[in-house]
């Protein structure tokens, strides 16, 4: 039997595996065990491959097959074709739009094509829990490299490749080093921010899970160029596997002497705690984090005097984000000239981006600054879902704001983002079509903001609450153009008081679709109607007798059994007792049930 492989690569990234990966590749290894063939075929666990609508994912190698949407008897198929018999299963490859079989995905398909892996370089290639695979692909070649460097070169090779925070407020990493390494103290600490909050935003964890040691060296080289001796890593409890793969990889870094004392014989020491949060998203505020790692509660405080002045337990304290120092160690091997190649003279380099919503390519994807979104969602991202209508992009999570569809050719960079009101964030970026309803996503993001306020400042604390009350009034039918006023000066004014960044942004999805999209809130208050047949208040469910053919599908499904109606005869929806599901129009496959506005009677809504 002709043997055409070695490896078999299963992408173990948060969305693969609810998708069913774990039972995927206990199909693939109890299929190999039944041939004999677990001692020459390796089955490898990666991390996040980036195309999650396709998962789960397997590649086949050395012919670098990719293999998409597995399931356990897929596996045993592959097994039995293609290992065995050398014959690539076609059904399961991915299909460019013209339905023709693409087998190497990564060469050939546009949402890989326009990306640029330097953050996530490692991702989906190497086994994250095997410290040797991170070797073989050039790990802590870099810190070898700085080592022999003075740390004020390592600090001007990194101001000088322009890399700024990708945890959202883009300040300079290397004058960030830089202002650090010129404290004089006693001691000095190096924190990586792991507390990914946004929702929607797993490009952290992705990394953390995926390629840990990426991480451990980029703070090791921030470590010796600021004479930091501790680390810490800051990651929220609800990343159960980025723990689990981070002290795993901190444990061989340790073996290796990577990490300890002399490191790598030399004199400089440095090691890294891992500690974990209990899911405040004010914790992602430096300050916050930093007293949530001290064993207070995770309040922020006023700045000046800022972390690298005056930190941790009082020390001198640089906190990048995991995403910002992954890039080091790529730097330093490869010098800034070459980082400067990709993206902007202002925002040089790359961003991950975690691209969701009412996009067809959901998934993680790293692009190079500078990209429009256009190319992201409509060329990397295939389009808007089931064809519909674009109406707005959502950047920077709870803090950034909805940028329209007019504004699709925007390039993506801090600056850019800025004008439009919203902000680049962490990398969460949420895709919005004709479906969604401006006014209530600004009350979704403000409500996470309500609930995850820390209570410190009367702005946020106050503010955001009354501003969520307003927004709540307006979207339940009940709202005014007095309202709607009242919910500007409100969020200009928590913008301008408020004590950390949590409340200064809190109010820009409100700002930003009052800016974009306030006839929707005149729709709302004025005619009592949502354009986007969103709010529950201001809706309802009809079904039209001359469609609807009895076959009591919308029955058999509605949760408080408010339809009725006999087999093959039309049925009808009790309008009082409707809770507005959307269960019915779900499975009509006769198009008989629409939304209409409360205002237009069931024989209008009909006609």
């Amino acid at each position: 039997m002709p043997l055409t492989t070695n490896t078999i690569l299963i992408c173990a990234g948060g969305a693969c595996i609810s998708a069913g990966e774990k039972s995927v590749k206990d199909s693939f290894e109890e299929e190999l065990k039944k041939y004999s063939l677990s001692e020459v075929v390796r089955v490898i666990e990666t991390g996040c491959m980036g195309a999650c609508t396709l998962g789960p994912i397997a590649v086949i190698y050395p012919e670098g097959v990719f293999y998409q949407k597995l399931t356990p008897e897929a596996a045993k198929e592959i097994v039995e074709e293609h290992i065995l018999k050398g014959r690539i299963v076609e059904k399961y490859l991915y299909r460019a739009p013209e339905g023709k079989p693409v087998p190497r995905v990564h060469e050939e398909v546009p949402f890989f094509k326009k990306q640029v892996k330097i953050v996530t370089r490692n991702l989906g290639v190497i086994d994250p829990t095997k410290i040797e695979e991170y070797i073989a692909r050039d790990g802590y070649f870099a810190l070898a490299k700085a080592l022999q460097m003075k740390p004020e070169e390592v600090i001007k090779e990194i101001k000088e490749s322009g890399l700024r925070g990708r945890g959202g407020a883009g300040f300079p990493t290397g004058l960030k080093w830089e202002f650090a390494a010129k404290q004089k103290a006693e001691k000095k600490f190096v924190v990586c921010n792991a507390d990914e909050g946004d929702p929607g935003a797993f490009m952290d964890r992705s990394i953390l899970e995926g390629d840990p040691h990426a991480v451990i060296e980029g703070m090791t080289i921030a470590a010796y160029a600021i004479g930091a001796q501790k680390g810490f890593v800051y990651v929220r409890a609800e990343y159960p596997l980025a723990i689990e793969r981070l002290g795993i990889a901190l444990k061989q870094a340790r073996e290796y002497g990577f990490l300890g004392e002399n490191i790598m014989g030399t004199d400089f020491s440095f090691d890294i705690e891992i500690r974990i949060g209990a899911g405040a998203f004010v914790c992602g505020e430096e300050t916050a984090l930093m007293a949530s790692i001290e064993g207070e509660r995770g309040q922020p405080r006023v700045k000046p005097p800022y972390p690298v002045e005056k930190g941790l337990w009082g020390y001198p304290t640089v906190i990048n984000n995991v995403e910002t120092l992954a890039n080091v160690p790529w730097i330093i091997r490869n010098g800034a000239k070459e980082f400067r190649k990709y993206g902007t003279e202002n925002s040089p380099g790359t961003k991950v981006f975690a691209l969701a919503g009412k996009v067809k390519n959901t998934g993680l994807v790293e692009v190079p600054m500078g990209i429009t979104l256009r190319e992201l969602i409509y060329e990397i991202g295939g389009g808007i879902a089931k064809d519909k209508r674009l109406k707005a992009i959502q950047t920077g999570g709870p803090s950034g704001g909805c940028i329209p569809a007019e504004y699709i050719d925007t390039p993506v960079d801090f600056e850019s983002l800025q004008k439009l009101g919203a902000i680049m964030g962490s990398g969460g970026m949420i895709v919005m079509d004709e479906d969604d309803c401006m006014v209530d996503v600004a009350r979704f993001f403000l409500e996470f903001t309500v609930e995850e306020s820390c209570g410190k400042c009367t702005p946020c604390r106050e503010g955001t609450k009354k501003m969520l009350e307003i927004l709540e009034k307006i979207v339940s039918g009940e709202g005014t153009e007095e309202d709607i006023e009242e919910l500007e000066k409100l969020a200009n004014v928590v913008k301008d008081t408020s004590l950390c960044g949590l409340g200064q942004t809190a109010p820009n999805p409100v700002l930003s679709t009052l800016r974009y999209f306030k006839d929707e809130y005149l729709a709302h208050v004025r005619e009592k109607k949502c354009p986007a047949k969103k709010c529950k208040a201001l809706i309802s469910y009809v079904i039209d007798p001359e469609k609807c053919v009895g076959c009591t599908a919308c029955a058999r499904v509605c949760p408080v059994q408010c339809i009725s109606g006999s087999v093959r005869q039309p049925h009808v929806i009790d309008q009082a007792e409707c809770v507005k599901c959307g269960s019915c129009i779900e499975v009509c496959r006769f198009g008989a049930i629409s939304k209409v506005s409360p205002a237009v009677s069931v024989e209008e809504a009909i006609e």
